[in-house]
């Protein structure tokens, strides 16, 4: 039940979250942190987006699903550098409702669609999609294991996903690894190892890349800039979200620099 209520209240946190993320304070802050202005709720750089991109090898003709895709952050970025058509999925409507915004703003040569559906129960038929991508999702949700195999399911045989993901450094100490939960997102706890949720999940790894020390870097450039801009900030989203957003960018700064916590990027194939 606390489990639950616990995701609950995570979905109602990003709900509220993006009815905030067009001010022009917070873009002008998602711009230095991230180099973009989509109201991103991941930690996905401009540099990194086009690296997975590359993994992805989009086109025109080509579709691509973004699992979590908020207001659509990377995708429609990927879709209008690409020519690629993209479906983008996520619970909080109001995330995807900027998102079909963005789309028509940005005029994409592909077709776009938007999808309210969990990860865990992708409403497409089997083999529909060319390409997968999913930033800083898994760490948000309890149901790993169902989201990886939901997205096999849908994914062509010669597919390719690629996602990022924060997750416990492997081998911690009991102690060390409570810690590491704490300085996490939510749900950060795996119930296994990346590798090997995504073998049972029936993909095949390709890379995996550590991405902890350009998450730290993101981090501490975002932590600045909210100290900056403190009182523009606090009277934004009200001193209660304004001190919980510093305690939890803390918090994960502690993590990486004691090695407690990483971001990783993995690329993988239908096996």
């Amino acid at each position: 039940m606390s489990r639950d209520l616990d995701e609950r209240a995570l979905f109602e946190r990003f709900s509220k979250k993006y009815q905030l993320v067009h001010s022009e304070l917070l873009k002008k802050i998602e711009r230095s942190n991230c180099g973009c202005d989509y109201g991103s709720t991941s930690f996905t750089t401009l540099e990194q987006v086009k690296i997975l991109g590359g993994m992805l090898t989009l086109g025109p003709g080509k579709r691509l699903l973004e699992v979590g895709a908020g207001s659509g952050w990377p995708g429609l970025y990927l879709a209008q550098e690409s020519g690629c058509d993209v479906t983008l999925t996520d619970l909080p409507i109001e995330g995807l409702r900027l998102a079909k915004q963005r789309a028509e703003l940005d005029q994409l040569s592909g077709t776009s669609e938007m999808v309210v559906a969990s990860g865990s129960a992708l409403p497409f038929p089997a083999g529909s999609f060319d390409a997968i991508s999913h930033a800083d999702v898994l760490c948000c949700l309890v149901e790993k294991l169902e989201v990886l195999k939901a997205c096999r399911e849908v994914i062509k045989q010669n597919g390719r996903m690629v996602f990022t993901v924060i997750l416990t450094t492997p081998g911690l100490a009991d102690d060390d690894y409570l810690k590491a939960i704490e300085s996490g997102p939510s749900f950060i706890a795996a119930e296994d190892s990346y590798p090997d949720l995504l073998k049972a999940a029936g993909w095949k790894l390709v890379e995996q890349i550590d991405l902890s020390t350009e998450f730290l870097a993101t981090l501490r450039v975002m932590r600045e800039n909210e100290l900056r801009h403190a009182d523009e900030v606090e009277n934004l989203l009200g001193e209660e979200e304004t001190l919980r957003r510093l305690t939890r960018n803390n918090e994960s700064i502690y993590g990486l620099e004691h090695n407690l916590i990483m971001r990783e990027l993995f690329h993988v194939v239908p096996a």
